[in-house]
């Protein structure tokens, strides 16, 4: 028997939510069995876990969580044996395939990564999707030329997730860091994880009334979308480059292209589901290496399951500072 937070439906068709024990002949087919330690709660978690499942969960019941960390109890695949620390980030578990809200989770082995040493698997889970693609937009800026001499890098919802993994990282390799929020109570813990100016959301909330401002930024994290983004492309420097991870600000994005042909700046496209195994094993090692884990520990909200449900309806409102690290086991 095994522990997890099933979504099912209820008489009204509406998904709900339980803590509940269910035997291990539930778990759906791969080669790899893990005894889960940790999960999180990001974003798309939040959609999983709302009425319905906001057209993400396929088939019901369901036991959602993007993310996990944990031990492998059995193997048929020979990279994995009994007892391995590993991880898994993406690749549409916990929404087409049971994921991390449980005790047990069965997956394919290439879906794996091994745990990355200096790590231990509750930081990896202070992570998570979130700050994997924190890294990965890092990795893609840096590709793209972006070294810290070349001026100030923006950072947008930077109290979330993927901003608060961004901040801490960009500045501890000597970027200095402008951090976006909308929330006057988050700038102390911005400034905590390395933050060097605090713009207020709303300086950049309004669409974008000429295609070019002032070059402002040597390169940009944006996890909003919408009308920020379209904002902050005109104000980037010459030849700069926006990593683009979130549309919490809208999906539509209400911009010219001048500062593409004048400015020849870029836009990143980041994704962390489907990413081939050799990158995430080098953003991983990334993370061990350039992210404060002293700062990555200041972000940690801990959670047992039966509070998930709360804390992804609270994500998807903006109201969730930093990381999430739920214990499966209590």
């Amino acid at each position: 028997m095994f522990r997890a937070l099933l979504l099912d439906k209820n008489d009204t068709g509406q998904s709900v939510a339980c803590v509940t024990e269910l035997p291990d002949d539930r778990l759906p087919p791969g080669e790899v069995t893990v005894a889960v330690d940790y999960s999180t709660v990001n974003y798309k978690d939040g959609l999983c876990l709302s009425p319905n499942g906001s057209g993400m969960v396929r088939s019901w019941p369901h036991v959602a969580g993007i993310d996990l960390a944990g031990r492998v109890v059995a193997s048929s695949d020979p990279r994995y044996g009994p007892g391995d620390p590993v991880l898994l980030t993406g690749w549409r578990v916990g929404e087409t395939h049971w994921g991390g809200y449980a005790t047990r989770a069965r997956v394919r082995a290439d879906w794996l990564v091994p745990l990355p040493a200096g790590l231990t698997l509750r930081q990896t889970m202070a992570v998570g999707t979130a700050g994997l693609t924190a890294m990965l937009a890092v990795l893609a800026l840096e590709d793209h030329g972006l070294t810290p001499d070349k001026g100030e890098v923006l950072v947008t919802g930077a109290a979330g997730g993927v901003g608060s993994v961004a901040v801490a990282v960009l500045s501890g390799l000597g970027y200095d860091v402008a951090a976006v929020t909308g929330r006057p109570e988050s700038e102390s813990y911005l400034r905590e994880l390395g933050a060097t100016r605090i713009v207020p959301r709303a300086d950049l909330a309004e669409t974008v009334q000429r295609p070019l401002e002032a070059e402002t930024w040597a390169g940009c994290i944006d996890a909003v979308g919408g009308a920020m983004l379209a904002r902050v492309l005109g104000q980037l420097q010459y030849n700069a480059s926006v990593a683009a991870v979130g549309l919490a600000g809208g999906a539509a994005v209400p911009a010219s292209v001048i500062p593409f042909l004048l400015r020849g700046v870029n836009i990143l496209g980041i994704d962390s589901v489907l990413r081939p195994y050799a990158e995430r094993v080098r953003a991983w090692d990334r993370i061990a290496r350039d992210l404060n884990l002293d700062r990555l520990e200041t972000m940690i909200r801990p959670a047992g399951l039966a509070e998930v449900p709360a804390l992804g309806a609270a994500i998807l409102q903006g109201q969730v500072q930093g990381r999430v690290v739920v214990d499966v086991n209590t």
